[in-house]
């Protein structure tokens, strides 16, 4: 925990547990039952629940630390439980998140500005979540959620990048997406486009037929209709694919130029 004081240090497996667990709930309380069934399980032991109170004191210590001039305690004891006291513009997740929406909504009519917004979103990330060990049921729901918006972001960011035609400045980029997340076939879809419009088609083909190998070997699965268009776009070099963003098979039906159907198969 970091603040303008200083910093400290949780210590303790459960207490970091418990950190993480008042943290994923964004400032709503957490009932004593279920803060134990993170710490512990489906069975705490004896004590549990005095255990969760020294716990709770503990690190009630420590923020207090890092807020002298603050007049009252972040963390809160409740008839039934905990809350950690914050507002929005306080918990890095939230704000990633808003800065992510408000990308969102302006990308279309000011793609430079939304990079700029999910750079300034990305940028507040430092590794896996919770450090890679998410806890008990509730963090690691949490975990997968905000792991899922840091994804939706980097998609967004890529096609903003793409939108403004700097298809070879993110290659790198993109080729570590992919890589991070072969299976992820929005990052293939982004790669190849951005491939195709630095005039490596053949390596853009290469992409695909990498994806449909890991797709049919790991997951029985074939790539997905639109992936496949994209695949024939490239072959025929469709001129719909040389600009704007990547027509996702979602955005298509929106208005976006659709490539064109993919032959009949015999």
């Amino acid at each position: 925990m970091v603040s303008p004081v200083g910093s400290a240090t949780v210590s303790g497996g459960l207490q970091r547990v418990l950190l993480q667990t008042l943290l994923a709930s964004e400032g709503k309380a957490v009932s004593g039952e279920t803060l134990m069934a993170e710490l512990w399980g489906e069975a705490p032991p004896e004590g549990a629940a005095n255990a969760l109170q020294a716990h709770a004191s503990r690190i009630r210590k420590k923020i207090r630390q890092l807020e002298p001039p603050r007049a009252h305690s972040r963390v809160v004891c409740l008839p039934h439980g905990y809350q950690l006291r914050m507002d929005g513009a306080e918990l890095d997740a939230t704000v990633f998140v808003g800065y992510a929406a408000r990308a969102e909504r302006m990308r279309a009519e000011a793609p430079a500005e939304a990079v700029g917004l999910l750079r300034r979103a990305l940028g507040l990330w430092r590794g896996a979540v919770y450090g890679g060990s998410p806890g008990g049921p509730l963090c690691k729901a949490a975990a997968t959620r905000y792991e899922e918006h840091r994804l939706q972001a980097l998609e967004l960011l890529f096609d903003s990048e793409l939108l403004l035609g700097r298809h070879t400045a993110v290659l790198a980029e993109l080729r570590e997406a992919h890589m991070n997340d072969p299976l992820r076939e929005r990052f293939c879809e982004q790669l190849m486009i951005a491939l195709y419009r630095s005039g490596r088609q053949a390596e853009a083909l290469g992409v695909y037929r990498q994806t449909w190998r890991r797709l049919n070997e790991q997951l029985g699965v074939d790539p997905s209709p639109f992936l496949r268009r994209l695949e024939h776009g490239i072959l025929i070099q469709d001129a719909a694919l040389d600009r704007g963003p990547v027509p996702a098979a979602h955005v298509v039906a929106g208005g976006v130029p659709a490539l064109r159907p993919l032959p009949t198969r015999k």
